[in-house]
């Protein structure tokens, strides 16, 4: 039971850091060289983390955490966009992580997840204003995922050993 009660305060404290990085890069201004919509996905840093660690179930948790954050800030389409990306982003890296063997992987990783988020928000878009038009953007959102997808991969391979040492105080890693 003992193990059981860590391991929930651990998705707990990791979906509070996802929350929390979420937050913080909606308060980062949009760039202007980004098309618009493109982000970084800091977020799934604390994902990609959860799904090589502790399983899908786990990040599939802290995925649905942080899409329920964005209807509570953003409203009901960035929440559906959200949800759609962020469940096929989160299904593509679950399958990857099994067969990464080193940290320089994790970019790997992160990119096809990156992609995956993309084309997960184009379909929920297509669903959505009920036209194909969306698709002209495709080669935009690809060559977005695949720079960010690095950004985050990086920054993932720096702080994995933080976030090993804090899952450590939980004793279920």
């Amino acid at each position: 039971m003992k193990t059981k009660t860590q391991k929930i305060a651990l998705i707990g404290v990791l979906s509070a850091q996802a929350l929390a990085l979420a937050f913080l890069e909606n308060l980062l201004p949009a760039l202007p060289f980004l098309p618009p919509g493109v982000k970084l996905g800091l977020s799934n840093i604390v994902t990609m983390f959860c799904a090589g660690s502790l399983g899908f179930a786990p990040a599939f948790f802290v995925t649905v955490i942080k899409s329920l954050f964005v209807f509570l800030t953003r409203g009901a389409t960035a929440f559906f966009m959200s949800l759609g990306g962020g469940l096929l982003s989160t299904l593509a890296m679950c399958l990857m992580v099994k067969s990464v063997k080193n940290k320089s992987g994790y970019i790997g990783v992160a990119v096809v997840s990156a992609i995956c988020h993309n084309l997960g928000q184009l379909a929920v878009s297509i669903i959505i204003t009920k036209t194909t038009a969306m698709i002209s953007y495709a080669p935009v959102l690809l060559i977005s995922a695949v720079v960010m997808g690095f950004i985050t991969g990086t920054v993932l391979k720096f702080v994995m050993p933080l976030l090993i040492k804090q899952s450590k105080y939980f004793k279920c890693l």
